[in-house]
């Protein structure tokens, strides 16, 4: 005996040329962070829903934070910041000296996120080149 899908409940396929990955990874945060408090509020979460189709869902942005902390990549600092200024649905501003330390976690978080977001397909772009690191001279080091 086969099984046929009921009317009206087959599952849609989406082609991949209708998927609009993000642009930035903060753009994909803050779309994360969104969903996350519909969820919280009562939201039913359905794929395919929104006006833009995704390539993932918002569990997968959070499982990729949750690699890159089980790999001791970010600490909890960074989540709490990362979930502070998701819900504010903004970033932190380095000119505020309030925020500056916010900023430089939110920074630092961010680009270790950008890559396991780009390598998956859920940000666009090439991965960004790496870049050499600036040698500061010591204040009273000889050589």
């Amino acid at each position: 005996m086969t099984t046929a899908a009921r009317p009206g409940h087959a599952p849609v396929r989406n082609t991949s040329s209708k998927m609009q990955p993000f642009q930035t990874v903060d753009e994909a945060w803050f779309w994360t962070m969104a969903a996350l408090i519909a969820r919280r509020d009562g939201a039913r979460i359905v794929s395919g829903a929104g006006l833009v189709q995704r390539p993932c869902e918002p569990d997968d942005v959070i499982k990729c934070l949750d690699r890159l902390y089980r790999q001791r990549r970010i600490d909890l600092q960074h989540a709490r910041i990362l979930r502070i200024w998701g819900e504010r649905q903004t970033t932190p501003d380095p000119r505020h000296l309030g925020e500056k330390g916010d900023w430089r976690l939110w920074r630092e978080a961010m680009t270790r996120l950008d890559w396991s977001l780009r390598v998956k397909g859920i940000v666009a772009g090439v991965l960004p080149a790496h870049q050499p690191a600036e040698v500061i001279a010591f204040p009273g080091g000889g050589a």
